[in-house]
């Protein structure tokens, strides 16, 4: 084993107060602090990548959920990648390059049954945080599991430039959709829907009238909807959608930063006068796709047939500005923040 977890220091991230509506940096502090030895059968991980995702900011409230709120006064959690400095584990040995759950830190000291070993050659470090990640995983779980695309199906992807419908569109499209349109916020990212992720039409919600432009773009309606903002894209989607339709609730970032409850869909009623099916996923439900998932995705990568994106910041000091940003919508694709080690 090396030496190094007695001699290191790591810099790490904590909540210092909980957000009233949308966080701000004075939420958030800095820290240093010592990294402890290892005991028998744990590891120690230099990170080189980690992931800011809309899910955290549920975590920064103290209320009940699926899961627990960050404490304050400690390092957050997340999604990261690093290698392996120093390990008290025959099976994850030093060098390996590993994803585990304790992003937010420069280093990580985790129990070695708490990592999972990823294959750099086929796919980069950071693919392993987005499109090979709970990312690609989410697309994947919610348009064949949960709102199944069929050969044919009209699609609607909200936040479609993102992390996640960045992947969708184009799965959707390897699916058998007919066509596929995507909502985003502003022209160059509407623009990019189009030209780079293979949507059929683009759809501005920063332009308002969000039911007139889906009515445009999907005259005869919709077939599947995923849903990633909730409000008025949720409202709209019923409204366009075909009976016997499928919708998977995956997020609902429009209200994430709300100090009162967000207004729901006032035409619910039509969802059960077309029996459509409106389904909530946690991607946590679908952990065993992922063999099934990589291994497909893989060669998509590899090929070029599935494309992706990253929103890179530089440096730990910068990771809550990285969340922030991308809570606004700054980010296309994956939002990550790269650690200072490792490949770019």
């Amino acid at each position: 084993m090396n030496d190094i977890a007695t001699h290191t220091v790591s810099r790490e991230i904590h909540l210092v107060s909980r957000p009233v509506g949308a966080p701000v940096p004075e939420d958030f502090a800095q820290v240093t602090t010592a990294v402890p030895e290892l005991a028998e059968g744990q590891v120690l991980v230099r990170n080189t990548w980690m992931s800011v995702d809309p899910y955290m900011r549920g975590r920064m409230d103290d209320a009940p959920s699926y899961i627990p709120p960050f404490p304050l006064g400690v390092a957050m959690e997340g999604s990261a990648i690093g290698d392996v400095v120093a390990s008290r584990d025959a099976s994850v040995p030093v060098g390996a390059t590993v994803s585990h759950f304790l992003g937010w830190r420069e280093y990580a000291v985790l129990d070695a049954a708490a990592v999972t070993v990823v294959d750099t050659s086929a796919a980069r470090p950071q693919d392993y945080l987005g499109a090979l990640g709970t990312t690609g995983l989410t697309a994947y779980a919610a348009l064949t599991r949960v709102a199944p695309v069929r050969e044919g199906d009209v699609v609607f992807i909200s936040a479609a430039a993102g992390a996640v419908g960045s992947v969708a569109g184009q799965l959707a499209r390897k699916l058998g959709a007919s066509r596929v349109i995507g909502s985003a916020g502003g022209p160059a990212k509407t623009k990019k829907l189009l030209d780079d992720f293979g949507y059929d039409a683009a759809v501005d919600y920063r332009q308002g009238r969000l039911g007139e432009q889906l009515a445009q773009a999907a005259p005869e309606g919709i077939d599947v909807y995923l849903d990633s903002v909730g409000g008025d894209h949720l409202q709209a989607a019923i409204t366009a959608i075909r009976p016997g339709g499928r919708i998977a609730l995956v997020g609902a970032i429009s209200g994430y930063n709300t100090t009162e409850p967000a207004p729901g869909p006032d035409n619910l009623f039509q969802a059960a006068a077309k029996e459509v099916t409106l389904r909530g996923m946690l991607v946590s439900s679908y952990f065993t796709l992922f063999p099934e998932w990589i291994g497909q995705a893989t060669g998509w990568l590899a090929d070029g047939t599935l494309r992706t994106e990253e929103t890179v910041t530089e440096g730990i000091e910068e990771a809550p500005g990285a969340f922030l940003g991308m809570m606004r919508g700054t980010n296309t694709g994956k939002a990550l923040v790269h650690l200072g080690t490792g490949q770019r």
